[in-house]
């Protein structure tokens, strides 16, 4: 158990707050994301050598944890009081669960001797978090606490990482405590277990793969939470297989590579880097899927793989294998069987694969001039109502392989997606992509930056999405987080009136705004602003905040008829490319 988790001293006659306390702290929890309550165990943690971090509503608090824990490596720990502040952490719950994210929730109960008679703010958690997560359970007993606790550590860390729930009730936290526990067990690094399937089925993959005429590697979100990006840059350099990877697996193999082909699914019509290699990518015949759910977005609605494409699919949690296709199941962890694959094709012939490498980097090469050169008037475009690809542009100067870049959900994750480069197999680019919920952004970039206080975190925001979250930029002022917001700000609510144009050709009324100077907003919560109606602007509002190492907010009025390269808009409007 690492030093930093260790409490300083374990206190011999303490409530059982102090035990949870305590008990949090060997699993190797250091912060929390909370405000007061459980008053009783925030007071304790101090003690324990845990410290808080605060946050304006309880939604928002979820996602903070859910930033902390895509960017640790660790479980991140959201807290929350019983009724309408538990019922605000479902959707971030939902989204840890559907993005397999680690985050373990806990949440007071009322006291013991009042649950069933309509106390305040009384809720069924039980029924209330059973579909949005792993595990969820009361402590009744004190002397169950330690028990509890290392079944929440261990489902949220276990199989496929995802949300655990453990509910105290405010009684029981104020109760003296049984003598400190024994238990040793430090659970809160994930993948906790790391396992690779049996051999014999990793030696049938490398076969199909090394005797494949057009294999291809299609890497999801999988590959950041098992830290597999090494052992996949490995495999793909070894046996030239070409990369793609879904909009939660950017950065999961460097873009630069030239067996990369970027972003694959629904984003793939003109304007996106991967527009000319939809036929390589149709045309495979071998297709290794590692770490993804094959989602509606990550296949283009399941249109992207042709009839009898044979697959291999890598995943822990082996109801995912097999969900949409049909696959050879390789259960097991991503890093390791990735590593186990690799030994494995070291052993086989691998000329067929040398052979063809000179042919699939052309194509890659091609298709990736040609989208640069058709994207370069947006990426220059000057004047007024600033274009999204300039404002990727300038950033992507500016960032090196050790940025995080995080994005809200709906344009926003599309944007940096398409048009920032991974400059490193293992860079992060944070999306809330599980079921892609809007103000995720900035709560996500807070936990980022809350867990990783040395690395520049750049978040990008809608209008629409900010809206939702505004109140968090007081967090970013109270605890001195250096993370620079860009909001676009062009006035509606672009995901939803473009699709609606596109199905109804006509729109609801819901997706137009009234301006908002979000300066203002920035001001009034104590954090530095600048405000950009000039693409000539933007590159010099990035270096001010860059230069500040404080948090900054950038709001830039931007086009609204701006739209990402979304395979279904394809047609349908005017390209700007």
């Amino acid at each position: 158990m690492p030093d930093a988790a260790t409490p300083q001293a374990v206190v011999h006659n303490a409530t059982v707050a102090m035990r949870l306390a305590e008990a949090f702290a060997r699993h190797g929890v250091t912060v929390t994301f909370g405000q007061s309550l459980p008053s009783a165990f925030h007071l304790a943690t101090p003690a324990a050598g845990i410290r808080q971090a605060v946050y304006r509503t309880e939604n928002m608090g979820g996602i903070m944890a859910d930033g902390y824990a895509r960017i640790s490596g660790r479980v991140g720990v959201v807290t929350a009081q019983n009724g309408p502040a538990a019922a605000l952490l479902v959707a971030p719950l939902a989204e840890a669960y559907k993005a397999s994210i680690p985050v373990v929730a806990l949440v007071q109960e009322v006291n013991r001797d009042q649950m069933d008679r309509n106390a305040f703010q009384e809720l069924d958690h039980l029924r209330l978090f059973d579909p949005v997560s792993k595990w969820v359970r009361r402590i009744e007993r004190a002397d169950r606490l330690e028990d509890y606790v290392d079944m929440a550590f261990a489902a949220a860390t276990s199989g496929r990482p995802g949300p655990a729930v453990l509910l105290a009730p405010a009684d029981l936290l104020t109760e003296n405590a049984a003598k400190p526990s024994p238990r040793q067990a430090s659970l809160g690094i994930y993948p906790l277990d790391r396992y690779v399937p049996a051999a014999d089925l990793v030696e049938k993959a490398a076969e199909m793969l090394a005797g494949a005429e057009r294999p291809l590697i299609l890497a999801g979100g999988g590959i950041h939470s098992s830290d597999a990006s090494a052992a996949l840059a490995a495999l793909q350099e070894k046996a030239g297989l070409p990369v793609g990877t879904t909009v939660m697996g950017k950065g999961a193999a460097d873009e630069g590579h030239p067996l990369t082909l970027g972003i694959i699914g629904y984003v793939m019509s003109p304007g996106a880097r991967t527009h000319r290699l939809r036929a390589m990518v149709e045309g495979a015949d071998v297709v290794l899927l590692v770490g993804t759910r094959t989602n509606a977005n990550g296949t283009d609605n399941w249109t992207m793989f042709k009839p009898g494409t044979r697959f291999i699919h890598i995943d822990p949690d082996p109801q995912e294998i097999g969900r949409n296709y049909e696959a050879l199941r390789l259960t097991g962890d991503a890093r390791l069987t990735l590593e186990a694959l690799g030994a494995a094709l070291e052993k086989r012939d691998l000329g067929k694969r040398r052979a063809a490498r000179p042919a699939i980097e052309a194509t890659i090469a091609a298709a990736v001039a040609d989208w640069k050169t058709r994207i370069q008037d947006v990426f220059t475009r000057e004047g007024r109502l600033v274009r999204p690809e300039r404002i990727m542009a300038e950033l992507d100067r500016r960032i090196d392989g050790e940025a995080i870049v995080v994005a809200d959900a709906s344009y926003s994750s599309m944007w940096v997606g398409q048009y920032l480069t991974a400059k490193r197999a293992g860079q992060r680019f944070l999306t809330p992509r599980g079921i892609a919920g809007l103000g995720w952004g900035l709560p996500l970039a807070i936990g980022a930056q809350v867990a990783a206080p040395d690395r520049r975190v750049v978040c990008l925001v809608g209008d629409g999405g900010f809206g939702h979250s505004w109140s968090e930029l007081e967090m970013l002022r109270r605890m001195e987080l250096p993370v620079t917001v860009i909001v676009l700000n062009n006035s509606i609510l672009g995901y939803q009136k473009h699709a609606e144009l596109v199905k109804f050709k006509e729109h609801t009324d819901a997706v137009d705004f009234t301006d908002v100077d979000h300066t203002l907003v920035a001001r009034a919560c104590g954090v530095a602003n600048l405000r950009v109606t000039e693409a000539a602007e933007v590159g010099p509002a990035l270096d001010e905040a860059f230069s500040a190492r404080r948090p900054m907010l950038i709001d830039v009025l931007s086009d609204p008829e701006a739209r990402p390269p979304i395979n279904y808009y394809a047609g349908h409007f005017e390209e700007p490319y």
